[in-house]
């Protein structure tokens, strides 16, 4: 699951228990320990990737 902070940025989620403290190096959920799906991952990279496109986009237009 995938969340958007107040500054647009993506943040990965926890689909089972819906928190926010994901250890990516890990893998899991910190709070229920759930493992978080490569799939899921794989998602929040590419959502981080077009944010940060989005953030130069327009740095380089101002």
């Amino acid at each position: 699951m995938i969340f958007t902070n107040p500054r647009g940025a993506p943040e990965l989620a926890c689909d089972h228990c819906g928190c926010r403290w994901v250890d990516r190096v890990k893998g899991t959920c910190y709070e229920c320990g759930a493992p978080v799906p490569a799939e899921a991952q794989a998602e929040f990279v590419r959502a981080l990737a077009a944010f940060n496109a989005r953030r130069k986009l327009a740095q380089e237009n101002t």
